[in-house]
């Protein structure tokens, strides 16, 4: 399912249910994600591929195996430096 496309971000939703949805997202090289909110919490599952993601402000390494949980209203970003694949789990609760 994993599949980069030069100069764009793919993302697919995986699974949706009450509590929770899941995507995948596949980002090529270079690109990134602007700063945004959310109303619910979420965490990021790094796959594969290198970036950063920066919550608040504060910018983390982000590679294969990390995880990232972002609180609800949080200001993040998420920028690949070496096409990078994450899985990104919404609650909807």
């Amino acid at each position: 399912m994993v599949k980069f496309f030069k100069g764009g971000v793919v993302s697919k939703t995986i699974i949706e249910t009450k509590e929770v949805e899941i995507s995948l997202f596949c980002m090529a090289t270079g690109q990134s994600l602007s700063e945004h909110t959310s109303s619910r919490p979420a965490m990021i599952h790094i796959l594969r591929g290198r970036g950063e993601v920066a919550l608040a402000g504060e910018t983390y390494e982000a590679k294969a195996n990390m995880w990232f949980y972002i609180p609800r209203n949080l200001p993040h970003t998420v920028y690949s430096k070496k096409d990078m694949a994450f899985l990104l789990i919404l609650s909807k609760k």
